[in-house]
């Protein structure tokens, strides 16, 4: 079996190769069983286990475990950990053992330019970054990759990681800016980009623009929520897939206060990378929403990736 480390599974990963493979993998057949999640609780602590498999026709079979202990960041201690073990679908024999956590943060933000190729305005250039981890530092070349951005924006409740994070994207050559007020970001947005693990809403209906496109990729479960209810209000909304109609909090909540009803769903990745002539955005005035939870196929394209391009068959 072979071993992909982290600089050996970032490698194959650009946006430029990952964002179109997720487009075709969207638009092909594979099988994605629901994520189990697991409570795990011990003396030293409090964490979730999340196992994502996946396995398509093209032969391959990938399970990525994730390990969230919240309490980490008092030891010093990311407070993900993932891992990724690619499969061949015809034996289940083991072929590569890759970072999972390299491929979680690509294919989400991949994930989330995929939605905004569709759903943002053709000319949209202006993009606000919620958040200044691992994902959210990705945004911003993932975004360029379908979108003329050139001009991005970050706030952070820690406004010195907003300001770091700001200075290394201008040390990058992007024309990149740190906000201290939320809302008056938030309305001079063409894209705002969530990338949080927040449990209070952040982002506030009255203050998106006409024509803007509201990206939540950040929370993955019911306790989570990245933006109040009004947010859905009035918008065109579309998730990754079916499971965030389940997991979401930003969609549980707006679905009971009446904001949003299951039907009012617009469709998923899969619908929008089939339906071409039928997808997406429908005029430069309406505002859409795209929710994402991540997806297990999502995984198992980029793992695909990292492995045909070590030459691997």
């Amino acid at each position: 079996m072979k071993h992909f480390d982290e600089a050996a599974t970032r490698a194959p990963l650009t946006f430029e190769r990952l964002v179109p493979a997720l487009r075709a993998a969207f638009a092909a057949e594979a099988q994605v069983p629901p994520r189990h999640v697991h409570g795990i609780e011990t003396a030293g602590g409090k964490g979730t286990v999340l196992i994502m498999p996946a396995w398509s026709d093209a032969g391959f079979l990938g399970i990525k475990t994730i390990n969230i202990f919240p309490g980490n960041s008092a030891r010093g201690l990311p407070g993900l950990h993932a891992t990724y073990v690619l499969y061949d679908a015809h034996t289940g024999v083991p072929l590569a053992l890759m970072d999972g956590n390299e491929i979680t943060a690509r294919r989400t933000a991949a994930a989330s330019a995929l939605g905004a190729s569709f759903l943002a305005r053709k000319n949209a250039h202006r993009l606000l970054v919620l958040g200044t981890g691992r994902v959210a530092r990705m945004l911003p070349a993932a975004h360029a990759s379908v979108r003329p951005i050139d001009e991005v924006w970050v706030w952070n409740h820690r406004a010195e990681g907003a300001e770091a994070l700001a200075a290394q994207w201008r040390a990058e050559g992007r024309n990149a800016h740190a906000a201290t007020d939320l809302e008056t970001a938030v309305r001079q947005a063409d894209i705002v980009s969530c990338a949080t693990l927040a449990t209070a809403p952040l982002v506030r209906g009255d203050w998106l623009a006409a024509g803007s496109h509201l990206d939540l990729i950040g929370s993955f479960t019911p306790a989570m929520r990245e933006a109040d209810v009004h947010c859905f209000a009035g918008a065109r909304t579309f998730v990754d897939t079916d499971e965030a109609l389940r997991k979401s909090g930003d969609l549980l909540d707006a679905m009971a206060a009446g904001t949003l009803r299951a039907d009012d769903i617009q469709g998923t990745l899969a619908t929008l990378c089939h339906d071409e002539q039928r997808a997406g955005r429908a005029s430069d005035e309406e505002r859409t929403v795209f929710k994402a939870v991540g997806s297990a196929l999502e995984d198992l394209t980029a793992a695909t990736l990292v492995w045909r391009a070590a030459g691997s068959t």
